[in-house]
């Protein structure tokens, strides 16, 4: 069962690229993406069951070297994350809007994934790295107390690793700004 969600990333483009392929010849894993993301960085993020996605993980982490930026495994990811890195998600409302941005691609995957596990949120868009100088962001919607609950969590993720750049509610958001989130 493909529950679980491998990420690392790289300063090196090249290294990237190369510790992708030998990811998923190691390991009985699929690519969601691997993709060079500003500022001149790599991420690869496979997923499959969790022994395999672990071997695959850990042999991204061996091949990088000095080029290793961060990395994590989510041995029970929310399946709402990956239509979210898709930018896929499209619900049928939306109520108070939920951001959180880091500098980390990999932190962000986590604290979207706890955000989405908190409380009853929707995910919209996990942005990683491309036109973001590097940094990554998540938006969901819910109603306020969970959109506020949610935040808290994925809050605490980004905090404990130092990589937390900001985050905002927005409690009622403007009709005119709802078309710019899709």
């Amino acid at each position: 069962m493909a529950n679980a969600i491998g990420v690392v990333e790289f300063t090196s483009i090249a290294r990237g690229m190369y510790a992708a392929d030998q990811m998923v010849k190691i390991s009985d894993v699929e690519i969601v993406t691997a993709s060079s993301t500003c500022p001149g960085k790599y991420i690869a993020i496979v997923h499959g069951d969790v022994a395999s996605v672990s071997d695959s993980v850990e042999t991204g982490e061996r091949l990088a070297e000095e080029y290793l930026v961060d990395s994590l495994i989510i041995p029970n990811v929310s399946p709402a994350v990956f239509p979210a890195i898709a930018g896929t998600t499209v619900p049928d409302r939306i109520q108070a809007l939920g951001i959180i941005e880091s500098f980390s691609l990999a932190s962000m995957i986590l604290a979207a994934d706890a955000i989405l596990k908190t409380a009853d949120v929707e995910a919209l868009e996990l942005r990683l790295g491309n036109g973001l100088g590097g940094k990554a962001f998540f938006t969901f919607t819910g109603d306020v107390a969970a959109v506020n609950t949610s935040m808290d969590a994925g809050k605490a993720i980004a905090k404990e690793k130092g990589l937390l750049v900001n985050c905002e509610v927005i409690a009622s958001v403007s009709d005119r700004l709802i078309p710019s989130l899709f």
